[in-house]
Order: structure tokens, then sequence, then C-alpha cells
């Protein structure tokens, strides 16, 4: 093997940092004499010709080499899993196809590879392997795990079930563009996956142009996969049953001619003939599946080749490099030393990768301009009259609907139904999206309300259409929205990321706990406020607790003027009294919180009651009264907005994409909060009120949720967690004094 070094390559050649360099293989005079990607061309010309497959197969090498570099050079990372994909990934640029996502985080250092050799990473000044060696697993450089901030890259990626979802939704938004998704056979495990895929199928029957490519490589990610004794049949069939009218399947196993053991095999280890034989019959039917999937027929592609294919070991051991795994162990080197590739070949496989797909996928890919999108001009905004007995969950619905007719792209997912939370009008006006057409139950085949019974699939494709550029709301109850937050969390760090603008990720949750007595605990979760108030501090997060109909409104108006931020907006189905009039409505979401109430006059000690939340204020404003026949003024106040009401320096604000630094300053925040005594009360967890709990300088306390329990009314679910308007008054009185 030749070194770098003894090749004397430049530091600004791209090669520069490479190790190993091999011969070159036999056939390369001819097969190899030019790139089969010509000047003029997107993607290969005819898939089946030989020299495709040959320079399809460097290029799946090459990615081979560059994946287990690059972990080694930090001694971190997870080169196994990819390593078994590669002949699919390299044969999906080569046919012009860069839109591609990844269900496995663990494939991230392929897919920088990939990056980097169609020149994305140029506009990160990763130039080199050198460079992309310092700036990988290191902070302003290339995560461990996917990142859509990455250039060419249009999604993250982390936890295992999520992929799918960006795949869909940017099939949805982009008609024509086919988004092949990776999957692991490792995170076929998780229960979301097929599920998703099955009800977009049965929702969206017309959108076809999303690939999933399986990785079945009998692995996870430190034992045997849990499907790994599947025979090919039974996989097919499970695909099959999930809504996919072809399932293409090649088997490395079929191709051997090395004499290995078992169901899954390492393709390096063939022949070179067998070798070009493999990435043949990868790189044509992938091109049969991308024209299916494009023309109209739902298609699913599985590889079936052993993990750790290629690279310093097989099976779950490849999966991970540990401390000792360095560029100078000898199962790296020799790694390395089996992909080398020569020299001329890395120029040659670079510029294949550039040219495909018209270009570097940070200049081609969709996710990397700004979409566009319809104006929604002025919102049917309605100015209640304070004291009127409005539901702000069917205010909301009016607006909500308003949008979507303004807006043909926009989609409403809700897995427990739009009516059980007051906003029918939502169904009424944008239809839910059903096969059977039934206007009793608002059904259409070209409804915009998304409704399958899993909040995975709500949040995920929400989630995914407002990452790629669309306007989206995922509505749930609070209690089950844990079920679908963790792909809202990992876009909104995402959005945090994106050097692009886009709509925000917008949520909205009703059923709080505090209305659902009778029924019990299993509906009475409202913990999911304490994940959106850690969130707070990331700097693009921000809970909305509307106290009332006027408020809610402006809450979703001032959140479709946002960009790259999450937002989740929480809001009771029951009638309750209006207690701002709009104006201070959006005043009160732009500054943070607003005075609801304060006693006119008198001499008392002055106790301040700040309420997150709308129903909890029904014992509040009662305790008001109590307290002050007591002789004590009262002032409410009503916390919309907690993120506003931190000080600057308690949140990462300026370290995110179109930040936002307004913050309530002393001056006024001593105007709402400080008196004698502060009382904060939440009908939901104690974390959404830290923001005053940590400003205010009175003698203060906090009375918040506890558990559930079922119960005949709100009241009573009030009375059994201490918020009740005796307890209120209780502890009132002993901050007073009184």
């Amino acid at each position: 093997m030749n070194t770098a070094t003894e090749l004397t390559l430049t530091a600004s050649d791209f090669r520069d940092g490479i190790q190993y360099f091999g011969p070159t293989w036999p056939g390369s005079d001819q097969l190899a004499a030019r790139p089969v990607i010509a000047e003029d061309q997107t993607a290969l010309a005819d898939p089946a010709a030989p020299e495709a497959a040959f320079q399809t197969l460097l290029a799946a090498d090459a990615l081979r080499y560059l994946t287990l570099q690059i972990c080694g050079s930090k001694a971190s990372g997870h080169p196994g899993g990819y390593a078994s994909s590669a002949e699919a990934h390299a044969a999906l640029m080569m046919l012009g196809h860069k839109h591609i996502v990844t269900e496995v985080g663990h494939h991230a250092p392929g897919f920088y590879s990939a990056m980097f050799l169609d020149g994305s990473l140029e506009a990160m000044d990763i130039r080199t392997v050198s460079d992309l060696r310092a700036r990988f697993r290191e902070r302003h450089g290339l995560l461990g795990h996917l990142s859509g901030a990455i250039p060419g890259l249009l999604a993250p990626a982390g936890p295992l079930g999520q992929g799918q979802h960006f795949a869909m939704g940017g099939a949805l938004l982009n008609p024509g563009t086919l988004f092949p998704v990776t999957i692991g056979d490792g995170g076929l495990g998780e229960p979301y996956i097929m599920s998703a895929f099955m009800h977009f199928k049965t929702a969206f029957p017309q959108v076809t142009n999303y690939l999933p490519v399986l990785v079945w490589n009998g692995y996870s990610q430190e034992h045997h996969s849990m499907v790994s004794l599947m025979s090919n049949e039974a996989m097919t069939a499970y695909w099959q049953v999930h809504g996919f009218e072809d399932v293409i399947l090649v088997d490395a196993k079929d191709f051997d001619d090395s004499g290995q053991d078992g169901a899954y095999v390492d393709s390096t280890r063939f022949s070179l003939s067998q070798r070009l034989a493999f990435q043949g019959a990868v790189l044509e039917n992938l091109d049969r599946a991308a024209k299916q999937a494009l023309s109209g027929t739902r298609t699913a592609f599985i590889l079936k080749q052993l993990k750790g294919a290629g690279v310093h070991a097989i099976g779950a051991k490849a999966h991970n490099l540990y401390p000792a795994d360095t560029l100078d162990a000898a199962h790296i080197i020799q790694g390395l030393e089996r992909r080398a590739l020569h020299v001329d070949a890395w120029e040659l496989v670079r510029t294949n990768l550039m040219r495909a797909g018209g270009g570097p996928a940070a200049k081609t890919v969709a996710t990397e301009r700004e979409r566009e999108l319809p104006g929604l001009g002025d919102l049917p905004l309605k100015d209640f009259p304070l004291g009127e007995s409005q539901v702000p969950a069917t205010c909301f619905g009016a607006v909500v609907a308003a949008v979507g007719q303004r807006d043909p792209a926009f989609v409403v997912t809700n897995a427990d139904g739009n009516e059980a939370s007051a906003m029918k009008n939502i169904n009424d006006a944008l239809k839910i999206r059903h096969p059977t057409a039934d206007p009793l139950y608002n059904q259409s085949p070209n409804g915009q309300v998304y409704e399958p019974l899993n909040e995975d699939a709500c949040a995920g494709l929400a989630a995914a259409i407002a990452l790629f550029g669309g306007r989206s709301l995922w509505l749930s109850y609070e209690s089950f929205a844990i079920n679908g937050w963790p792909i809202v969390q990992t876009v909104s760090q995402a959005m945090a990321e994106l050097r692009r603008k886009t709509p925000s990720q917008v949520n909205m949750f009703t059923a709080g706990a505090l209305e659902q007595g009778r029924n019990g605990w299993t509906h009475q979760r409202p913990e999911i406020e304490s994940y959106c108030a850690a969130m707070m501090r990331n700097g693009n997060h921000f809970p909305l607790f509307p106290c009332d109909a006027n408020m809610i409104q402006a809450a979703y108006e001032w959140a479709l003027g946002t960009h790259n931020k999450s937002i989740a907006i929480f809001a009771s189905k029951t009638a309750l009294p209006v207690r701002t009039t709009l104006a201070q409505a959006r005043q009160a979401i732009e500054d943070g919180a607003v005075t609801l109430y304060e006693t006119a006059s008198g001499s008392g000690p002055l106790l301040v009651l700040a309420v997150a939340g709308d129903m909890v204020l029904l014992p509040a404003f009662t305790a008001r009264d109590a307290l002050e026949q007591a002789g004590a003024r009262v002032r409410i106040v009503s916390i919309a907005n907690p993120r506003r009401l931190y000080r600057a320096s308690d949140v990462s604000w300026n370290s995110v994409s179109e930040p936002d630094g307004t913050f309530m300053d002393d001056t006024t925040f001593a105007g709402l909060f400080d008196a004698d005594a502060l009382l904060a009360i939440s009908g939901g967890p104690s974390a959404t009120l830290e923001p005053v709990l940590l400003r205010s300088q009175c003698r203060r306390d906090a009375l918040c949720w506890q558990r559930g329990e079922t119960v005949a009314a709100a009241g009573e679910l009030m009375s059994f967690n201490g918020v009740d308007a005796p307890a209120i008054e209780a502890r009132a009185r002993g901050l007073l004094g009184l």
C-alpha cells in the first residue's frame, strides 16, 4: 500500500488525509476510463452497463473507507451498520437521487462521507479528508448523529423509528421527487415505522414518491436483530401487508462465491466479478424501485447483507468504536487497507458524485431553500366581550379552519378526534382524510385532517412537514402527547440549527388534567408540560398558556408568524369566562404575562396570584373574594408565554436559527409580580412557573398538580390536588400572615 505522504498530495487536494491507497482494480482501464456520469448528466445513463456497476462499487468502497477512517480518527462512532448499506447508498446517488433521509442516526459517518464526496461539506469549509477527520464528532462540526443542519442532509436522525416521517412528509410536499429512507433492521423493532407507512398509504394513496430501503444485516447495536431469523419470503410478506405493492429484495447470499456460512454474508469477500454482479443487481433493482415509486407503485427495497461488511469487524461487533479502536490499531489498519482505492479512483468517485443529482446536494435538494407559501392575509379573529363564556378550543378551531382554507397544503394531525376536543369546526371545514367518503363524519379522500390512531404518526408527519418548509399543526390530548413528543423534540433541535427559515412546528394540547375527571388518571398526565418547560431553555421552544378564547386566538396568530420555533399551546375544551380583550391577549403573548385583576383600593398586604393555565383561574378568582374579605389586596396575573419571563442569561436564545431574544425587563416584571407575597399556581406541574419563581424577590410559594384520580368533576380533582379555592386561600393567608 502507498501512503498519502508518499504520493505527496497537496494540502488543498480533497484526498489529503487519506492514509492508504491501493492498486487499480482489474478492468479499470476500460470500465473506469472516464466518469460514467457525463458532465452534462445528472445520473448514470444505463444502470445495466458494466461501467455503471464498476464505478458504483468504487463509490461504495470509498464510502466504506471514509466511514471507517473518520470514526477511527476519533476512536468513536458507528461504522458497521452503514457499511452494510454502502452499495445501496452509492447506487441511489449514482442514479441521481439525493433527497435521502434515514431512520438510523448511527449511519451518520456514512452520510457525512457522501456529502463530503459530492462537495456539499465545502459549505462548512470541509474541503479535504483531513478536514473531515478533524471536524467529525466535534462542536461546530459533524455531530455524532445526523442533523438537518449539515449541508445537503435533509433531516436529523437520532432516536429510532423517525426517519419514515421525513420521507413521507418530503414526498407529500414535493411531488415528482423521490425521497428514499434507509431503515435498519434493528430499528424495525420500533412499532411506529410500519404502522406509519400503512396509515399514510391509506390516507394519501396517490403519494408514492418515497422509497423505504431496509438495510437487513441481521444485527442491532449489541446483538442479533429481532427479525434476524425471518425468511426472505416472510420479510417480503411483512412489507406487502403494510401496503407496499412491490417489494424488491436483493440478497448478497445469492452472489457468494467465498463459502460464507449463515444467512447474512459480507459481499466484500466475494471475487471482484461477483462483487460487481451484486452491485449491478442492487443498482438495477434500485433503479426499477425508484421509477416505480415515482410512477405510482408503492415500492420497498430490501438489501440483505451482513452488518460490518467491508470494515474492521462484522456483526454487532462492528457497530461502535471504543477508545482502543484508533487508527493505529491493527484491525482498523487492516480494515482500511482492504478498502483502499487507487488515488485516481478517488477522483473518479468524487466527479461522479458531484455531478449526480445536478450538483452537490447542498445546492440542489429541496430543503436547502426556503419554501414558498401562500399568504394567509388577515385571519378571522373574533374579539369576544369580557365576561362572556366561550370554549377556547372551539375558538381556536375557527382560526385553524381559515388557515387550512387559505393554504391547501396545510395538514392538521390528530389521533384522538377533534370532536372530542371541541374542535369539530376544524373537521367541518377541512374534512378528515379518509378513503370512505361520509359527510356525517366529515370524511373525504381529499381532507386536510390526518387522523391515525397513533400519536407518533401524528406528531411525525406534522413535524416533518414543518421542518421541510410547510405549515402543519399537531393536535393532541395533553395526556397522550408524550407518545409523539420525541420527534417534536428532535425537530425542535433541528430547527434551532437550520440555515434557512421554515414555519414553526406548532402543537395544541387540549383536555388538560383538570378536565378529565371521570376518565381517571389514565387521562390526567400533565407531565408533558414539564418536558416543554425544560425545553424553554433550548432557545427556540415556547409553551403558551392562553387564559381564554381571545388569548388562544392571539397565541395561534403569533405562532403562525414565527419561524424555526417549536410551540405548544395548552388550552381547555370547557366553556370559560373571557378575561382579556383581543388587544390585551396579543400583548400578553408578546410580553409573557398580563394582569387580569387587581384590587382597586385598600391598604392591606398585596398578594400576587401568578397563574399558568385557564381552568385553574376559576378557583383563583374564587379565592380572591375570600382574601379581599380578609383585608388583603389581590393581583391576578396570567402567565401566558413563560419563555418571555426568563432572564436572557437563562436561555440559549442567541445560539439558534431565527433567534428570539425578547425577554421581559426588570421594571415590567416588577410591575406584574412584585408584592408582599406571590403564590404561583398551575393546573399542571410547577416547572412552567420556574421563570417567575426565579426572578421574584418577594415571599413566595407554589401550588400545582400532584397526581391523578377518578372524580366526578374538575372541582373535586382540584381539591384532590390542593389547587382549589380553599387551598389557595389557606396558602395565601400563610404567606401574608393573615
